[in-house]
Order: structure tokens, then sequence, then C-alpha cells
């Protein structure tokens, strides 16, 4: 391509690049233009707040009401149950408690077992103390008798409230606990 023509192909190449500019400008200037006309026109509909509601402070009245969960209130109710005559509550409530219904079954641990004169006995630990536990001895916060007693096993009858309030009686058992070496 010798030197003029190439001249021209720049100079017709330069003209076709502002040809191109110029019509981008004319676009820019006519959206401009649109989006001021719009902002003038285009009002937004915002509407007004609502005056916040009047607080009125109501007292509290419960503070001289009997508190739910009261140990008052738990020992009226189970008063009152042990009066119902097919109550399991009732024989409970009207014996003397025994040194081991201090302590919650979870607790007390199986360590042995011993038999004298014929009799089985259950060796509990407690608060690292050593008990000795025959049938019809009581232990456990909930009413536990012990019913049967093994080599390996001390059977407990409980009485406890089920889901409906009612008192049931649920079977429980303390394991042989073998010390770990």
């Amino acid at each position: 391509m010798t030197r003029p023509l190439q001249r021209t192909a720049l100079l017709m190449s330069a003209m076709a690049a502002l040809m191109l500019l110029s019509a981008c400008g004319a676009e820019q200037e006519e959206l401009q233009s649109w989006m001021d006309q719009q902002r003038r026109e285009v009002r937004p509909s915002i509407a007004p707040l609502s005056p916040p509601k009047r607080f009125d402070p109501q007292p509290y009245e419960q503070a001289r009401a009997v508190e739910p969960f009261s140990s008052q209130k738990l020992a009226v109710a189970l008063k009152q149950e042990a009066r119902q005559p097919n109550s399991l509550l009732a024989g409970e409530m009207n014996r003397r408690k025994e040194p081991l219904e201090a302590y919650p079954l979870d607790s007390m641990s199986m360590v042995g077992s011993v038999s004298k004169q014929g009799r089985q006995f259950a060796l509990l630990r407690v608060d690292n103390l050593l008990y000795q536990v025959k049938v019809g001895d009581y232990l456990g916060q909930n009413y536990g008798k012990i019913t049967k007693i093994s080599e390996t096993e001390v059977g407990v009858r409980e009485v406890v409230q089920d889901a409906a309030g009612e008192w049931i009686e649920r079977p429980s058992a303390l394991q042989l606990q073998e010390k770990a070496r």
C-alpha cells in the first residue's frame, strides 16, 4: 500500500470514529433530558406515619399471688393428694422418712451385697458413705421402696406423677458398679 492510500484510510477511520462518538453523545443528551423530565413529573406518594399509640402501664398484681413453683404450694398439693383414699401417695405421706430419701436415686451406687442369716442386704455408696439396705427400705426422692435385692441389682419401686398428673408406680434399679482397675 502506498503512503497516500494509507493516509486516506487512516483519515476515513478517524472520521468514522468521530461520527460514532457524536452519535453516542446525542443519545446521551437525549437520555439525560428524559431523566430530568421524569424527575420533574413523578412525585412519590408516601403515606404519612400514624402517631404512636398511648402507652398505659399496668400494675403487676401477681406479686401477692402464690408462686406456682414454691415448695409450700407443692406440699399443699401433696397433702390434698394423700387425703384421697385410693391414692398411691396416701401411704407414703403418713410414714416417717428414712435417711436415704434425702438423696436422688442417681446419686447412689450399688457397690456390693451380703447375706446375713438368710436375708439379702445391699451395700450402697452415697456421698462417700456406705449404707446397708434391705428389702422394704425406702430410698430416693420419689418415694422409692426396695422390692428385691440380688447379687448384681437392687430393684426399686418409685411413685411418680405421669403427664396427666396421676400418681403411678415406676420400676427402677441400681446396678452393681464394679471398680475400674
